[in-house]
């Protein structure tokens, strides 16, 4: 294998489908000596039927490339631990054909569920306490890895897969898809889209919104460079530079006209994609979109909060 990855799962078995896996402690690197612990205990002692939610809990152990295509459930899930881990970055790892790998699942307070079951055994699993809580391909991160030094406000809206360096703060109407995330200390207020990098002390504003290759972006890796100010409810479909600003209520794709001033030059936006030191502001009289140069560096986030 050109990259190899391994890890012990906790494997979520329907039928003979896989629903789910969890690992503990994936790694890079070939398999050699890992007895796949955690807790003091083998994850074989956590194995065994579960009745309530109608599967069995199955351990096994997985070593994939990381260059090669996800090929099963555990294969696709140990990538999404590793992003979340911090072991790898967004965009470093195959993850093409990754939504065909990943069934979709009834999440519930208990673990995966298949959902036609979940249908059928409703009052089942109401006695048991259990809830549907969400039905999707992908679950929450918080539900298989916890980063350290990390503050999320709705676990909901943080995909597992997500990259969330220490830190990172994401606030209850923030999101950030798997794939994506920061690569310091970050204040995520909006939308972190799959594919999307974010740099150390960047703010993005309430209801900001930075396009992805799942969102219209096409195949544009969009990043935001360090100390990058999204103002509330603006957007971005080309990557933003160091210690730059977007005007509140502004969004900026990359076919957007934008004037340079001060000489009054007008191009796409997207020949700006990446410069740093730009700030993209509206004319309130004009509506025309006016980009000027900044001095010094940009926001500073408040340490306290962070």
């Amino acid at each position: 294998m050109a990259r190899p990855a391994h890890g012990h799962a906790l494997v979520t078995v329907f039928e003979g489908r896989v629903l789910d896996a969890w690992f503990p402690s994936p790694a890079l690197g070939s398999a050699a000596g890992d007895e796949g612990l955690i807790g003091g205990g083998s994850l074989d002692q956590q194995a065994g039927e579960v009745p309530e939610r109608g599967v069995a809990l199955e351990h096994r152990h997985i070593e994939i490339d990381l260059d090669a295509a996800p090929s099963s459930v555990e294969d696709a899930y140990l990538r999404l631990h590793l992003l979340s881990h911090r072991l790898v970055q967004p965009n470093t790892i195959n993850l093409d054909g990754i939504f065909g790998a990943l069934p979709i699942v009834a999440w519930t307070n208990a673990g995966a569920v298949d959902p036609e079951w979940a249908a059928a055994h409703r009052p089942q699993l109401l006695r048991a306490g259990i809830q549907v809580q969400l039905v999707d391909r992908f679950p929450r991160m918080t539900d298989y890895v916890l980063p350290s030094g990390v503050r999320i406000g709705d676990a909901a809206r943080v995909r597992l897969g997500a990259h969330l360096a220490s830190g990172t703060v994401v606030m209850h109407e923030g999101f950030v898809n798997f794939n994506a995330g920061t690569l310091g200390t970050s204040m995520v207020e909006g939308r972190i889209s799959q594919g999307v990098v974010v740099g150390d002390g960047t703010d993005i504003g309430g209801g900001a919104s930075i396009m992805g290759t799942l969102s219209g972006g096409g195949k544009e890796r969009v990043a935001l460079g360090a100390r990058v100010l999204l103002g509330a409810n603006s957007g971005v479909g080309i990557s933003i530079g160091d210690d730059s600003v977007v005007e509140a209520g502004l969004y900026v794709t990359a076919g957007t006209k934008v004037t340079l001033l001060p000489g009054g030059e007008t191009v796409k936006a997207v020949e700006l994609s990446g410069r740093p030191g730009l700030l993209f502001r509206r004319n309130s009289l004009t509506g025309a979109v006016e980009v000027v140069a900044r001095d010094g560096k940009g926001v500073e986030l408040n340490a306290a909060l962070h």
